[in-house]
């Protein structure tokens, strides 16, 4: 299991970042940060890999998560 806060973007619509509890938004890349803008955040969430999300693969979110400290849930084609 992973615990994760997930932050919105004031920027874009849907576009999501998952960080690891308590670690913040210190790993994600400043580039990125510039693009996603003032993160506000929404919730915090227990991840487990069968633990089903509205958008992503819980696998691929944890995975991301232990290995660059952060996921980005880019907001669906049709929302560009």
């Amino acid at each position: 299991m992973v615990s994760c806060d997930v932050y919105k973007s004031d920027r874009r619509d849907l576009m999501y970042l998952y960080v690891l509890e308590g670690e913040g938004l210190e790993r994600v890349p400043a580039a990125l940060m510039k693009t996603f803008g003032n993160p506000t955040f929404v919730l915090n969430v227990e991840l487990t890999p069968t633990k089903a999300l509205a958008k992503e693969d819980p696998k691929v979110v944890i995975e991301h998560l232990e290995t660059q400290g952060y996921h980005l849930q880019m907001p669906p084609i049709e929302a560009l």
